[in-house]
């Protein structure tokens, strides 16, 4: 028996030093002069003079707390018109706000499975589906991505009285999008329920940026429910349920990420509605997101991208991090993607693409991805 029970860290550590999987946390500074392709603020507005009223003014009337869960002090008249103004928006008969997007996708789908009820997640789902799949108590199958087919194999073999199917509406890591038409004729032809995650869908496809529920005519259905985050396009914080009416009421007497915690916080549901109200007054933002998509794509030699995610493939962790540390130094912030956020030998860039970048940050990306993605590419070519 060790001295320390805690030594087992130490190995672990060194073991993820050498597979270049060691994560560490650098701070941002307000004057930071990087150009940004690695945050989710799909619509540039997180600094927007709009969006930050909106969090200031919600303080001065509310506080800078919600003060306790939301079924006791934590609700407010703003967040019920907040949720009222994004059901409305995505075509939903109703929404509850969560403290995060990941308390979103836990309360919904563990307050809508529960034991003797199956599960069947794409296998690329984000991972607090993974991890809502996991606290369901239900039977879990992953489905094939991206795979109607799979789907619909594991539904028909099912015994269980109720079924939900989960899916990342625009997927992460690589930005492609879940066949929704296919998957919803699936799940209604077996009396499931699809579970849609809108996190990066949200802002950015559909009419206006009202999501890729709403652009394949799925809006409202009652046998299907919508989960977003407002942590993304609309540059706050926070998640939302949107659905009907008696799954919303469902939730808040079973949700126990609804019940338990503290209710999010009147700053950020301030800027939200800020910059929703933003969207709705300039809906060409939405577009603008996938026409930068496309530059960043063609600069970075990918295929044609659907969402604002352009993912580039690297292969191995070390290229990928060694390629993001490379842009960084030159000024230019990128996500990188490894293992166990991507298969193995799967490691990536990951770039971001924001309404607002301009024609002169446009230059200044490809001149120092051209550069970078060169020597990667050489060195992931010499590995393979």
């Amino acid at each position: 028996m060790t001295a320390d029970p805690l030594s087992w860290l130490d190995t672990r550590a060194a073991a993820r030093v050498d597979a270049g999987l060691r994560r560490t946390l650098r701070a941002r500074t307000p004057e930071q002069a990087s150009v940004d392709l690695a945050s989710n603020d799909y619509l540039g507005l997180v600094r927007h003079p709009d969006v930050i009223e909106g969090a200031i003014a919600a303080v001065r009337r509310w506080g800078t707390g919600a003060t306790g869960s939301r079924l006791v002090t934590g609700t407010t008249a703003e967040h019920e018109q907040l949720e009222a103004e994004l059901a409305e928006f995505v075509g939903a008969e109703a929404g509850l706000v969560f403290a995060s997007g990941y308390a979103a996708n836990l309360g919904a789908v563990t307050a809508l499975a529960g034991r003797g009820a199956l599960v069947v997640s794409d296998a690329g789902s984000h991972a607090s589906l993974v991890d809502a799949c996991r606290l369901s108590r239900a039977r879990v199958e992953i489905a094939a991505h991206r795979d109607p087919a799979a789907v619909d194999r594991l539904l028909s073999q099912r015994s269980e009285e109720r079924a939900l199917v989960l899916t990342d509406s625009v997927f992460s890591a690589d930005g492609d999008l879940a066949p929704l038409t296919e998957l919803h004729r699936v799940t209604r032809a077996h009396g499931a329920v699809l579970i849609v995650d809108e996190a990066h869908g949200l802002g950015v496809r559909g009419e206006g940026g009202r999501g890729l529920v709403h652009e394949c005519g799925l809006a409202g259905e009652p046998d299907l429910v919508v989960t977003a985050t407002l942590s993304k396009a609309f540059a706050a914080q926070g998640g939302v349920v949107l659905a009907s009416e008696r799954v919303r009421a469902h939730l808040i007497d079973a949700a126990r990420t609804f019940i338990f915690d503290t209710g999010l916080a009147p700053a950020a549901v301030g800027a939200a509605r800020a910059a929703l109200g933003l969207l709705r007054r300039d809906p060409s933002m939405a577009q603008r997101v996938l026409d930068r998509a496309a530059d960043l794509a063609r600069i970075a030699g990918v295929g044609q991208p659907d969402s604002a995610v352009v993912s580039v493939d690297l292969g191995e962790a070390q290229v990928a991090y060694d390629a993001a540390q490379a842009c960084r130094a030159r000024g230019l912030s990128v996500g990188c993607f490894r293992p166990p956020s991507v298969p193995e030998g799967t490691s990536r860039l990951r770039l971001t693409a924001r309404a607002d970048l301009t024609a002169a940050e446009l230059g200044t990306i490809a001149t120092i991805l051209t550069e970078v993605l060169a020597d990667a590419r050489g060195r992931e070519a010499v590995l393979a």
